[in-house]
């Protein structure tokens, strides 16, 4: 574990309690079925770019809610997570909606749209 940057393991750790905290302790229905997918952070451990998705996947109006939901909420979760990581410094907490799990559907969506298409099959020599 000595080998992990501490800007690593802090960023997992804060993961963690986002986690816990947003399905626990935020009321507000628009972070309702968030999953935050990753955490980053600078060396300096006073910002972290927080990376959400919705479990049921939902629209961009919803996931522009759930973002809009926990920048609300970023007070209470940044109190919580100083405490609960023992940090000196309160990160600035920003979120974003992590798209890359959607994209990665999609590709996978069109991929098989062309190998299940029976106009791009080639035609078996005989």
């Amino acid at each position: 574990m000595a080998d992990v940057k501490r800007a690593v393991r802090v960023a997992e750790r804060i993961r963690e309690e986002l986690a816990l905290l947003i399905a626990n302790t935020v009321k507000d229905p628009r972070a309702r079925g968030v999953v935050v997918s990753r955490v980053e952070m600078p060396d300096d451990l006073r910002s972290a770019r927080i990376y959400i998705r919705l479990l049921e996947g939902g629209d961009e109006e919803q996931q522009t809610a759930a973002v809009a939901g926990l920048t609300r909420a970023a007070p209470l979760l940044r109190r919580e997570i100083t405490a609960a990581a023992r940090l000196r410094y309160a990160p600035e907490l920003r979120f974003y909606y992590d798209d890359g799990y959607d994209r990665a559907l999609r590709i996978e969506e069109i991929l098989h749209e062309i190998h299940g298409s029976p106009a791009k099959a080639k035609p078996k020599k005989k």
